[in-house]
């Protein structure tokens, strides 16, 4: 697709999606959520491909952010670490592998 192409589907002019290309200017989450449906592609794997995040974070980040959010309860903490842990094991993930321990809310190591 070009570039000018691309430019009319997401909704910013030419020039500056020349500047984005370029290195010159940093868009907004906004302006990289319209150029990747433009594109029809996910925000993330956009994300992905510009180096912006990396493909996929290992598994004990994700369990140390859920651990360490406070912004849900104890209780929701341990149901989202139960469906997590469900998920990894429906998705091939041997339970109790290296880094997959699942910790409750009464683990000390929360506080």
């Amino acid at each position: 697709m070009s570039l000018r192409k691309l430019a009319d589907r997401a909704g910013v002019s030419n020039p500056y999606l020349s500047q984005i290309e370029r290195g010159l200017r940093r868009p907004s989450a906004e302006i990289l959520q319209q150029i990747a449906h433009a594109l029809e592609i996910s925000a993330e794997t956009l994300y992905v491909r510009a180096g912006i995040l990396d493909e996929r974070a290992p598994a004990t980040d994700t369990v140390q952010a859920i651990s360490v959010d406070r912004t849900i309860t104890d209780e929701q903490r341990t149901t989202l670490l139960h469906i997590y842990r469900s998920f990894q094991e429906a998705n091939g993930v041997a339970a109790g592998a290296p880094g997959q321990e699942i910790p409750t809310a009464e683990d000390p190591d929360l506080d």
